[in-house]
């Protein structure tokens, strides 16, 4: 489309906003009538040359009494119509037959609200879906009331603009060329863009500049080219937004193949505003609107028996899928219960916070295996979806499954700033479970970060874009599959690691000692709490507990002290408190047997205190002794090493300390025992690896990848700059103080 007559059509509209409905309606809600009445109008101008052929079928259908409409398609010439007497723009009188003729709604001013209704009321179902979505209905009382409908009306249908696919004339007299389909698009992505921009909101959150999905449709479809042979292909986007994506890919596909093949296209869309442009463009089209599913992609699939041929999508990424959480798994996060209730996402689950990759898995369940085509997917991601998550996590999970299965082809590092509504780092990942040949087993990075040109004006945070030269340059570096300066290639286990435990011994020490036999009265939960009111009210607590509530209570509201329902029982417990007493007589019994002599080896201690309280005949449950042997022990790093048992061979295994538990990532062409011996034992020789939780793990960095060092300045550089710049200041200050 040629961006003048672009930019026409968009500046048109976005000026009707404001010379109509400016003092009415806020600006936020701008869109909210803007949207609808240009896709009414776009909808009238093609239904106008077939407007009299729709309504003599329709009367005869009624003097047959067939309630079923749909033989006014076949009239139509669309998979849509409109049965009433009236159009937005264009008048018609057939003399001859003159219930067949109809009116434009500008024609009576006095009564074109009731008409504009009876015009709406005349579409088919599926029109109505659409005016559903859009909530057009909510907004013509506020119309009505101020007398806008017959001034916005008359705008839209001002021939100084062309809707129509067709040409059309101006008022004076010069050609306005034909708004395609694709065209169209354009023009509903650029004022929705505009309209989030003007109201402080995500510029460009429901669609992706053309140039980048351009990009995706040269990669996804020129490789397999000579595989497309004539029949029916799929397209799918699962976050489709306006439908611009599934658009230009079929647009693209169908040029590449010179029409020789058709594609069917499917998507979802959560958003009922561009579910509604989307939906209207399909219909446009000749497409099935049951092919667009509204309604939450991760919550509710809306294919999911279909597979694809193709999938391309750029899905929200650092959103949050709570809302989605519900119909995906219980209990998510508890390891022994959680069950992942949707087959698709049973690989694993993403932080909370950011479903981007749970769109990519919806994807993949969706490849096709039993094609020799087999399926291609081009997805948009922001850098976390590369690294972020631990091994074993299910980010890393996501990764592992789709690299070891060696479907990831190649990963492109975007210019920054090249999206409307982000600056951040973006990635396309080309994902296909039919690799050619030469790609089998590897992976290529294409940092395309510096392949751009600047745009003249900021678009939102858009500040670059795409020129096609340099979109087939990109496709060029992804075709000829070599190394270059920009262009990596690696094998898949080039990105995979083996996250080991590293464990050392407990060592500890054991005493017997006034300080900690008293610790024992008080629980450790509750200590400051229970040291106060015991050096308050003495021994008497334990028998007269309930006397000294009201003064505890008054403490704890006093230091605004909130206590856990469980924790605040406990402190008013007479049986708590007599239970630490109990505790610490059993301690202090134990150590004037023991004695007060510190034990460094806790493997000599323990039997010794296990026969003493038996000797003592105290009685201790596990609870208890534990108690005593935590408040007695201490971590000392020259203790000797806590014994967890020994094997009949003789191999002894010790207990790990859980504070001086590390890990390490051993990269997966790397033996983990040569690793551990040359990185680890050789400064920690007590050191052991835990192999049950050895956990394999994927994340790619494009920054290690491409970084390129810069040494720093010489010294000699920089004090040369210095002296420059205090000679500089000098002569300024000379010449602020002589005047």
């Amino acid at each position: 489309m040629n961006p003048k007559t672009h930019n026409q059509i968009v500046s048109f509209i976005w000026s009707v906003a404001d010379d109509v409905l400016r003092d009415v309606f806020v600006r936020g809600k701008y869109r909210d009538i803007i949207l609808p009445f240009t896709v009414l109008r776009r909808l009238d101008v093609l239904l106008v040359p077939t407007k009299e052929k729709v309504l003599q079928a329709n009367a005869f259908l009624i003097s047959q009494q067939i309630d079923n409409k749909a033989a006014l398609a076949g009239q139509s010439g669309y998979s849509f119509w409109n049965t009433s007497k009236y159009t937005m723009g264009n008048s018609k009188t057939d003399e001859a037959q003159p219930e067949f003729s109809y009116t434009s709604l500008l024609t009576d001013a006095d009564n074109i609200d009731t008409n504009l209704e009876a015009y709406l009321d005349g579409f088919s179902p599926n029109i109505q879906d659409i005016i559903s979505k859009f909530k057009l209905r909510n907004q013509l009382e506020t119309l009505k009331e101020a007398g806008l409908t017959h001034l916005l009306i008359e705008k839209l249908c001002d021939p100084a603009i062309n809707l129509s696919p067709n040409q059309a004339t101006n008022s004076k007299g010069d050609i306005l060329p034909p708004l395609t389909n694709l065209g169209m698009g354009y023009v509903f992505e650029e004022l929705i863009r505009k309209f989030n921009e003007d109201n402080n909101e995500e510029a460009g959150e429901h669609f992706t500049p053309r140039e980048i999905i351009k990009l995706m449709t040269h990669i996804l479809f020129t490789p397999v080219k000579e595989q497309i042979s004539k029949g029916v292909y799929n397209i799918y986007d699962p976050a489709c937004g306006s439908g611009g994506m599934l658009t230009e890919a079929e647009h693209y596909a169908q040029k590449l193949t010179d029409n020789n093949a058709e594609f069917m296209l499917y998507g979802q869309e959560v958003n009922p505003e561009t579910y509604a442009i989307c939906t209207s463009d399909m219909l446009i089209k000749g497409e099935k609107t049951e092919n667009i599913a509204y309604g939450s992609t991760l919550q509710r699939d809306g294919f999911p028996d279909k597979q694809f041929d193709f999938m391309l999508s750029n899905p929200p990424y650092g959103k949050t899928w709570k809302i989605d959480e519900d119909a995906i798994v219980t209990d998510r996060g508890k390891k022994a219960n959680q069950v992942i209730k949707d087959p698709r996402f049973q690989i694993g689950l993403p932080s909370i916070s950011d479903g981007q990759l749970l769109f990519l898995m919806n994807m993949v369940s969706k490849m096709k295996h039993n094609t020799e085509l087999g399926s291609r997917i081009a997805t948009v991601h922001n850098g976390s979806a590369l690294f972020t998550g631990d091994a074993g996590g299910g980010e890393s999970e996501i990764r592992k499954h789709i690299i070891e299965n060696d479907w990831l082809e190649c990963i492109i590092a975007l210019p920054k700033n090249i999206f409307y509504n982000t600056g951040i780092p973006t990635y396309i990942w080309i994902v296909s479970n039919r690799k050619a040949a030469r790609r089998k087993g590897q992976v290529q990075l294409i940092n395309a970060i510096d392949i751009y040109e600047k745009l003249r004006k900021n678009l939102g945070q858009k500040n670059c874009e795409m020129k096609p030269a340099q979109i087939d340059a990109i496709t060029k570096l992804y075709m000829d599959f070599v190394e270059t300066d920009i262009s990596k290639i690696y094998p898949n286990s080039h990105f995979g690691y083996n996250k080991i435990t590293v464990e050392r011994p407990l060592r500890l020490s054991a005493q017997f000692t006034a300080e900690a036999i008293a610790s024992l009265r008080f629980d450790k939960n509750l200590y400051e709490e229970m040291a106060w009111a015991y050096s308050q009210f003495g021994d008497d607590l334990y028998k007269n507990l309930a006397k000294y509530q009201d003064k505890i209570e008054a403490y704890l509201n006093k230091h605004e002290i909130k206590l856990k329902p469980a924790d605040k029982t406990k402190l008013f417990s007479i049986g708590h408190w007599q239970n630490g007493l109990a505790l610490m007589q059993a301690a202090q019994k134990l150590a004037d047997t023991i004695g007060n002599q510190q034990f460094d080896d806790y493997n000599r201690f323990l039997p010794l205190l296990n026969k003493t309280v038996k000797d003592l005949d105290l009685n201790l449950d596990a609870k208890g002794l534990k108690s005593i042997i935590d408040a007695i022990t201490w971590k000392n790093e020259d203790a000797e090493r806590v014994i967890k048992k020994t094997l009949a061979d003789g191999t002894i295994h010790y207990e790990a300390d859980s504070e001086l538990r590390d890990t390490e990532n051993v990269p997966l062409d790397q033996d983990i025992q040569a690793y551990f011996e040359r990185e680890v034992l050789q400064h920690i020789p007590d050191a052991w690896i835990d192999e049950s939780k050895t956990v394999t793990g994927y994340e790619i960095s494009f920054t290690r990848y491409f970084y390129n060092y810069v040494p720093p300045r010489s010294l000699e550089e920089i004090t040369a700059e210095i002296f420059a710049l205090e000679q500089e200041t000098d002569g300024l200050l000379h010449a602020i103080v002589s005047g």
